[in-house]
């Protein structure tokens, strides 16, 4: 797991489990992460966020009494916010699509499912820092892209949005 230099981050964990902290903690020392906060719910996580700007949030879905999804949603559209634009990685044992499709409309970066492994957590990384998605400001939604990045290697055929085919 090398060719990334992430000693310079700093990531913010949000969860209200230690032992999960402590994990994630471990796992992101071991990539060379050194500037790490930990938060134990999602309203310290907030106030850490304004005061300590992370490059980077770690939070969980189920957390009291505010939970992830609302942490990532006021991180997003809050007027106080220090940086609605920070890459957010969801992790959570809800693995149902529509918790995923939520997650995302939320405006999350990216999903990790637990369990969590060091793999997991160092691929969601590189993909914040490869696969980085302008971000989208509409009635409704503000967040990273939610569409896929157009890959041209999987389909050889002609495109049909510009034939016109439905």
């Amino acid at each position: 797991m090398s060719g990334y230099n992430f000693g310079g981050l700093k990531v913010l964990i949000c969860d209200d489990s230690r032992h999960i902290r402590s994990l994630l903690r471990t796992f992101l020392m071991s990539f060379g992460v050194q500037m790490i906060h930990e938060a134990p719910n999602a309203d310290a996580g907030y106030n850490d966020f304004v005061e300590w700007r992370p490059d980077l949030i770690i939070t969980d879905w189920n957390m009291a009494p505010t939970t992830g999804f609302e942490f990532v949603a006021r991180i997003r559209k809050s007027e106080d916010s220090a940086d609605p634009f920070v890459p957010i990685i969801m992790v959570t044992g809800y693995t149902e699509l529509y918790r995923v499709k939520a997650a995302r409309d939320a405006g999350v970066s990216v999903f990790l499912a637990k369990p969590l492994s060091a793999q997991s957590l160092y691929k969601r990384l590189i993909a914040i820092v490869d696969d980085a998605r302008p971000f989208v400001r509409i009635e409704r939604y503000f967040g990273p892209d939610r569409r896929s990045p157009k890959r041209t290697d999987i389909y050889p055929g002609d495109e049909r949005r510009l034939a016109g085919v439905a």
